[in-house]
């Protein structure tokens, strides 16, 4: 059975770039536009990874991450911070909320992938 993958970013077509390279690596692929909607989609099922965006309207990168890292199911699920941020101080509030990994757009999908391949539990 492939391993499940949700992208949260509240750019359609910064989801699909995401998702068609990590469908092309075998991941199924759970799309969410914002935090918020990402909550909602969570309901119970198995995730093995999280990709998120930092910058999102409704509930940000950040608040999502640290919201999901205090639910029991989700609390070990890996997440890779993908954005725009660069400072070391959002990548070091990120680290402190749980992120493990912190990728810089523009990126190269293939760097996507292969952070995806070494954190995916």
């Amino acid at each position: 059975m492939s391993k499940t993958i949700m992208v949260v970013d509240d750019s359609g077509s910064f989801r699909t770039v995401v998702k068609l390279a990590l469908q092309k690596a075998g991941y199924a692929v759970v799309e969410a536009c914002d935090g918020k909607d990402a909550v909602a989609k969570l309901n119970g099922q198995k995730l093995n990874l999280i990709v998120c965006d930092v910058n999102m309207p409704q509930m940000d990168g950040l608040s999502f991450l640290r919201h999901l890292k205090t639910m029991a199911q989700y609390k070990f699920t890996p997440v890779i911070m993908l954005t725009t941020e660069s400072q070391e101080s959002k990548k070091a509030e990120g680290k402190a909320a749980g992120a493990r990994a912190w990728i810089t757009k523009p990126f190269q999908p293939s760097q996507l992938v292969d952070a995806v391949g070494r954190l995916c539990v």
